[in-house]
């Protein structure tokens, strides 16, 4: 008696465990497609505000002056067209 109830307790499990794979596959599908339909609007502002917009402070231009990481000296712009002022620390 005991060997049937373990078969069917089996079949039981056996099709929830696939109710859930087909669950899944469908929320997998699902984040697939909006992820894909961010991206594109992602692209689309980006090309509508020329690249300015969601760029974080790490990312911007003229930041550093290319000698090397740990050197010590970056370079800031400024917000009008004045000189660039050189922050350095001792080396």
């Amino acid at each position: 008696m005991g060997a049937v109830v373990s078969c069917i307790a089996s079949i039981f499990r056996a099709i929830g465990n696939a109710c859930m794979a087909i669950v899944n596959g469908i929320a997998y599908i699902l984040k697939a497609i909006i992820n894909g339909v961010a991206n594109v609007l992602d692209v689309l502002i980006s090309c509508l505000t020329c690249g300015r917009a969601g760029r974080g402070v790490g990312t911007r231009r003229g930041v550093g002056t290319g000698r090397g990481v740990g050197t010590g000296t970056t370079t800031r712009r400024r917000h009008y067209f004045g000189p660039r002022t050189t922050a350095t620390t001792a080396y």
